[in-house]
């Protein structure tokens, strides 16, 4: 995955993930976040953060590939394997 991205999100990225996660759960009217609101809220908030290096644009990956990728990681595991 690292080898396809110039520049990552930033922390501001990660505040749109946690505020996007909040807004969906209210809406839901829930006070909790769960783990498929920053699911459904990761392609919104992250997508347009990802800038992808010259490989990544000629492999034919876009930033969705990416952050799908980044998410099923997640969910196999505890987060220690993540191809970062």
């Amino acid at each position: 995955m690292k080898q396809f991205v110039r520049y990552g999100a930033s922390p501001r990225g990660a505040q749109a993930l946690m505020l996007a996660g909040k807004v969906r759960a209210l809406m839901d009217q829930r006070y909790n976040v769960s783990v498929e609101d920053i699911e459904a809220a990761a392609l919104p908030a992250l997508r347009h953060r990802l800038v992808l290096n010259f490989e990544g644009q000629a492999e034919g990956v876009s930033p969705d590939d990416l952050i799908q990728d980044m998410i099923e990681a997640v969910k196999a595991g505890s987060g220690r394997d993540l191809p970062i």
